[in-house]
């Protein structure tokens, strides 16, 4: 089966594409207002860069095509904080995905506690494994209504219980990603071979 893309339409698009590229990192995106906090999750997230360190993520819109609210306090205030998601806080972060009304500060709404680390930027989500702390960079005009965003990781946050060894910097951090409309959970490492 060869399908050409220009002859599909969008949501098509989506479903292929979030079935094909797996697993993907879901960003557990915390921005700030003057209305509070608001916490959602992007699954077209990805590391994009080391030097400069940058992530790219891409922000759809409400149903009302007006900006998400992520979005729009990335743009407004050009900072966020992007958190990983476990097993344990799958179920709130799933919550966070329902579209509300901005005024909303879905982690009060649904009851999940938050660390704030670093004064200038948003809160953390006190149960992640890691966070990235990162400023807007670039917003990349596809011309469609997902909006690619270049942010660069300012600071990282790392869970004493998730850092195996200070000195090498290893890590373990098992968290969940999206696999089409799943979730799969990072929970068996495997060796690369040998040579």
């Amino acid at each position: 089966m060869l399908i050409d893309f220009d002859t599909l339409e969008v949501a098509k698009r989506y479903k292929l594409m979030s079935q094909c590229i797996v697993p993907r990192p879901i960003a557990w995106i915390v921005t700030e207002s003057s209305n509070g906090l608001n916490a959602a999750p992007f699954s077209y997230f990805a590391p994009l860069s080391s030097s400069p360190a940058a992530v790219v993520v891409s922000i759809g819109h409400k149903s009302d095509s007006t900006p998400k609210d992520t979005l729009k306090n990335l743009l407004q205030n050009g900072k966020c904080t992007i958190c990983a998601v476990t097993a344990e806080t799958l179920p709130k972060m799933h919550q966070t995905a329902t579209e509300l009304d901005y005024e909303i500060d879905e982690t009060k709404l649904f009851g999940i506690e938050t660390k704030r680390l670093l004064p200038d930027f948003p809160p953390i989500i006190a149960d992640t494994p890691y966070a990235l702390f990162c400023t807007f960079m670039q917003k990349i005009d596809l011309g469609g209504k997902t909006v690619p965003l270049i942010l660069k990781i300012e600071n990282l946050y790392i869970s004493p219980q998730n850092v195996l060894d200070e000195n090498s910097l290893e890590l373990n951090i098992q968290t969940v990603a999206r696999v089409g409309k799943r979730y799969a959970l990072y929970d068996k490492i495997v060796e690369p071979p040998k040579n």
